[in-house]
């Protein structure tokens, strides 16, 4: 009699499990159908909304300005006790030039703290793609910082490496 049991146990457990796994699938696609309904809905209904012309013109994004940041950063580094290097040139990202030359100002703080960041700087770390990112990353925050902290606004978009050589 035992076997009997489990034999009919046996497809009742099957049928079990299909009837989870079409509720998964049905419960799944029901959420796609609406991730999409709703993203269709947001996007119709942002575009059919009148825009103010001033908005409008707020929007539109200034040329990019460029202004190099002279001389080229050069840090020295001990690495398994021998004398390394690092040059590194920087171009900043702006697009107020009136901004980027109240910034300008004040470039003997931004020039320092550059400095200490790049001898600070693990010397293996800079020798990878992401390490470079990572300190590029860093630049960007330093030189926006100060820009934040002295003119109220950010001013800089992103500092650009132009040149980066370890020796």
């Amino acid at each position: 009699m035992a076997k009997s049991d489990d034999a009919a146990t046996a497809p009742a457990a099957g049928k079990g499990k299909l009837k989870m796994i079409l509720l998964i699938v049905v419960a799944l696609l029901l959420a796609i159908g609406v991730s999409v309904g709703a993203t269709w809905y947001f996007m119709h209904s942002a575009q059919s909304k009148p825009v103010p012309a001033a908005e409008t013109a707020s929007n539109v994004k200034q040329p990019a300005i460029f202004e190099q940041m002279l001389p080229a950063f050069v840090a020295n580094y001990n690495q398994n006790g021998r004398q390394r290097y690092l040059q590194v040139s920087i171009s900043l990202l702006a697009r107020n030039q009136a901004d980027l030359d109240a910034l300008k100002v004040h470039m003997p703080v931004i020039r320092n703290n550059l400095v200490m960041l790049f001898s600070g700087q693990s010397f293996d770390s800079l020798a990878t793609p992401v390490g470079q990112e990572m300190l590029r990353q860093k630049v960007t925050a330093s030189v926006q910082e100060v820009a934040q902290k002295e003119l109220g606004k950010v001013v800089v978009e992103q500092a650009l490496f132009t040149n980066f050589v370890l020796q």
